[in-house]
């Protein structure tokens, strides 16, 4: 196997790892990594006052003036709602924060969940506006944007591409579970351990050469209000969160934001994902609150793939 260097670091309130095929490489793509991600982060985050994406909530019926990477993350937050026949959809922001999940969720669990409010469907994909020629989007008065289910995945495919570019190498990377790999892979490819939680202990082994793969768990980001447990991947059509047909959903497709955006809409669809995720001829894993695992369009069986 090839020699490999491994770099771990916080980042986007989970862990981020990077993965070199050249040892000598690791250095210039972790920085490029760091600056993908510190970009995102600028344009992208529900939890910075001076986000893009901060203001364009807090002007919600107005146009708000913004970069080109939020106008990039918004366009594909919408093609996913699109895709997903709006499974994933952006604009449960204000649902996220009327079950409690107004902060950064470290903040969540250190200072306890905000009051839960009244849970409201979210209003549709459909009505936020996006002005490319103009660099202005527009939302609702009154709701949110949330970009979880698609800004990290966003990142790590962009800085995978980047550091890749910039190292000249093969690179792994991963932001709390959503991982994707650019460049050539060493020999076998890049083996990847697959689990229960984002990073929990490995229950399999995986290998990837190209493209992405994504977790999306209800058994993280949990939080409790009034004896209920909550967590945070909202069913747009109802505001709360999804009923757990799935604990824990993985999926490989042609890039990070791909398979986040199929691992999500199946945790929300629930009990048709199977057959959803193999009419798409997506590799998937699926595994119910038991513990039984549900494997879709030849996702190898065993401990090693």
């Amino acid at each position: 196997m090839d020699a490999l260097s491994r770099v771990r670091f916080p980042s986007l309130g989970t862990t981020a790892v990077v993965v070199t095929a050249d040892v000598g490489a690791v250095v210039p793509a972790v920085l490029e990594v760091q600056r993908e991600v510190a970009a995102i982060d600028r344009a992208c985050s529900r939890f910075r006052d001076d986000s893009d994406l901060a203001r364009v909530n807090a002007g919600s019926g107005r146009w708000v003036p913004v970069g080109p990477l939020l106008l990039e993350a918004v366009g594909v937050a919408l093609r996913a709602a699109r895709l997903t026949d709006g499974d994933v959809d952006p604009t449960v922001g204000a649902a996220l924060i009327g079950n409690g999940y107004d902060r950064d969720f470290r903040a969540v669990m250190s200072d306890g969940p905000g009051p839960r409010g009244r849970v409201r469907p979210a209003p549709g994909w459909r009505r936020v506006e996006v002005d490319l020629e103009g660099a202005r989007i527009r939302v609702p008065a009154g709701s949110g944007l949330d970009l979880g289910a698609t800004a990290k995945a966003l990142a790590a495919d962009r800085a995978a591409a980047a550091a890749s570019r910039s190292a000249n190498t093969g690179v792994l990377v991963s932001l709390g579970g959503d991982l994707a790999v650019a460049g050539p892979p060493p020999r076998g490819g890049w083996a990847v351990g697959i689990g229960d939680t984002h990073e929990g202990a490995a229950d399999e082994t995986v290998g990837i050469a190209a493209g992405g793969l994504a977790t999306s768990s209800t058994t993280v980001r949990r939080w409790r209000i009034d004896n209920r447990e909550l967590h945070h991947i909202v069913d747009p059509r109802t505001g709360a969160p999804a009923q757990v047909v799935w604990r824990t959903v993985t999926v490989t497709a042609a890039s990070c934001v791909d398979a986040n955006v199929a691992a999500t809409a199946s945790i929300v669809r629930g009990s048709s994902a199977p057959a959803w995720l193999a009419g798409l001829g997506l590799h998937a894993r699926l595994v119910t609150p038991d513990g039984s695992v549900v494997r879709v369009a030849g996702w190898p069986q065993g401990a090693t793939a």
